[in-house]
């Protein structure tokens, strides 16, 4: 009987090991490619580029001078601050406007008060040194596009807000360090939470009546503008008055608790006059009790995406390019 035959000759290979083989070669070069012409960047595992929380090292910045006979200067938003969180609207007035709220308040002024915990009326305080005025809401157009527009800077509706109120700081006039928010029940009861609040500048200061935050974290002698600081500057993070900007900062955490680290103050004016226009903006109406963290931080968010168009990376980095593509600031919250 014969013997059956065996092949010496090895298996042979499927076609769809070869195929897979040949596609995994073809996309490995095609990767590498992309990779030399820059088209694709791969992630890096070193942090060594990314800033601490809270370092204030990575705050570039920008001058923008006005031309003469321009309306406006270039608009750019710059994140400032984490705890708390603060952003500087550069330009947000222009000088026009700055010059009708300085006009239409000056006949107006009166010694500034504050507000009495107990009775929630207003009361003299010599924590509090400067005069000003409210504007009736809605006023005149000049108002209520300034009104809208805050509402637009912090997706806020202008109904929450109490009203522009201008104020005037001569030399040596001050604002001790204090905060926005109530603690107290019968002004919460009655006129809701202050969850945050816009500071826009009228003029410009020489030396001195700078907003400070003695709470902020963050290395303070880091910012650029750390030497043109009063001493008073220097106790905190500080932000010195220049006409049409806005500063924006929260009173409360996107946890809907409040943030200690808003405690704020305005320096006294060494050189020249402080006029100042602000807006404290109420949870009245907001139901933010009821609706929890994903009110706010969703408000923080559409602010951040929609209006300023920066780049979202998640918690742990983010990104702010700048309006002006010259600059742009970056930080990290707390991990």
């Amino acid at each position: 009987m014969p013997k059956p035959r065996h092949s010496r000759l090895p298996p042979r290979k499927s076609s769809s090991y070869t195929l897979i083989l040949s596609l995994t070669f073809f996309f490995a070069f095609l990767i590498i490619i992309l990779v030399s012409l820059g088209t694709l960047s791969l992630p890096s595992s070193s942090r060594g580029d990314v800033p601490v929380a809270n370092d204030l090292n990575s705050i570039i910045r920008t001058t923008v001078d006005r031309n003469q006979g321009q309306e406006r200067g270039e608009q750019w938003v710059e994140l400032i601050s984490w705890e708390p969180r603060a952003f500087v609207y550069h330009n947000f007035l222009t000088k026009e406007e700055c010059e009708y709220l300085i006009d239409l308040a000056k006949p107006h002024m009166q010694k500034s008060t504050v507000v009495d915990s107990e009775t929630g009326k207003s009361r003299d305080s010599r924590v509090r040194t400067s005069s000003g005025t409210f504007l009736p809401r809605g006023r005149d157009k000049i108002v209520r596009n300034i009104e809208k527009r805050i509402a637009d800077f912090t997706f806020i509706p202008i109904e929450h807000g109490e009203g522009l109120q201008v104020l005037h700081y001569e030399v040596g006039q001050k604002y001790e360090p204090h905060y926005d928010y109530f603690l107290d029940d019968f002004n919460t009861e009655n006129g809701g939470q202050r969850i945050a609040t816009v500071l826009m500048y009228l003029t410009d200061v020489e030396e001195g009546g700078e907003t400070v935050f003695p709470a902020a974290k963050g290395n303070f002698s880091s910012v650029p503008w750390w030497n043109e600081l009063s001493e008073c500057g220097k106790k905190g993070l500080s932000i010195k008055p220049k006409m049409g900007d806005a500063l924006l900062f929260w009173s409360m955490k996107p946890d809907t608790t409040l943030d200690p680290s808003s405690l704020h103050g305005g320096c006294p004016v060494i050189k020249a006059l402080a006029l100042v226009v602000e807006e404290i903006i109420s949870n009245r109406g907001l139901n933010i009790a009821e609706t929890g963290t994903d009110t706010i931080y969703s408000t923080f968010r559409i602010v951040y995406r929609d209006i300023f168009a920066e780049c979202w990376l998640g918690f742990d980095e983010f990104v702010v390019p700048i309006v002006s593509t010259e600059s742009k600031a970056i930080v990290r919250p707390d991990d």
